[in-house]
């Protein structure tokens, strides 16, 4: 079933990350704004999928196997992505966006940018070319890794405002980019499910079999993630309709009680 790979160069960039958040969390708690718990439980699964994406049996299975691979991607390009930025706050974040270098890297985050990217990165490392390149030359398949998981943190970034998205990406903007991200993905996936070729080479052990069962695994994460946000952003969108009328009737400006709402200070204002 395959083994582990506790590979020293690839530990040890999680453990500087996990290491950095628990510093920055301790200072933080120092100061009386302690990180809650759930951020940090959610951080640590972050942690231990994309571990498990890089050195469980999941990797080495990945060589052989286009639905194990396809489960690769999905901890590094979407699950591990989310829990990470679920863990985070803007508190724990400063120090790293007073960098100028970041700084100048937060357009990327734009819901208009970040959309794009994800949707072009999905396409392009599915192409049998790019992806044949990917399982066949090790520099190649890091790059894939990385770009995936880049293209995963930019993705959920608007969704989860880890960095202030703009004032009109409110919770029904954010369904509406939920919804364009999951057609994609959905799309690629049927075309795997019913294709009757198969689409690379090294795979071709798995049969038409494997590769229908690839699709299946993106159709249904996809899927249970696509639920989850929706029940999030749906409960949000009514408790922001409830606190927005509340203020209102409290005799608050409109203008200010939608910037407030939607930046979730209204406690601020009331």
């Amino acid at each position: 079933m395959g083994d582990w790979t506790l590979e020293p160069l690839q530990l040890a960039p999680l453990v500087l990350v996990g290491v950095a958040y628990a510093v920055r969390a301790r200072t933080l708690a120092r100061r009386g704004t302690p990180v809650s718990r759930g951020r940090v439980a959610l951080f640590s699964l972050g942690l231990l999928l994309f571990l498990a994406a890089i050195v469980s049996p999941v990797a080495q299975l990945g060589e052989e196997r286009f639905s194990f691979h396809m489960v690769q991607h999905l901890l590094l390009g979407d699950l591990a992505p989310l829990a990470l930025l679920a863990g985070l706050t803007g508190p724990l974040l400063r120090p790293l966006l007073a960098l100028r270098p970041v700084q100048a890297l937060r357009v990327l985050a734009h819901p208009l940018v970040a959309l794009p990217l994800w949707v072009a990165n999905m396409v392009l490392w599915h192409l049998p070319f790019a992806y044949e390149a990917a399982i066949r030359h090790d520099l190649v398949h890091a790059l894939e890794h990385l770009s995936f998981f880049t293209a995963g943190l930019l993705m959920w970034m608007p969704v989860l405002e880890t960095l202030p998205a703009p004032a009109w990406f409110g919770s029904g903007a954010k369904l509406a980019y939920i919804v364009v991200l999951r057609l994609v993905s959905t799309l690629i996936a049927n075309v795997f499910l019913w294709s009757g070729e198969l689409f690379y080479a090294p795979y071709a052990d798995g049969g038409l079999s494997d590769q229908a069962a690839a699709g299946a695994i993106l159709m249904v994460e996809g899927s249970l993630v696509t639920f989850a946000a929706f029940a999030w952003l749906f409960l949000r969108l009514f408790s922001e309709g409830e606190r927005r009328q509340e203020l209102l009737e409290q005799g608050g400006d409109p203008r200010a009680v939608e910037r407030a709402v939607r930046f979730g200070r209204a406690d601020d204002l009331s």
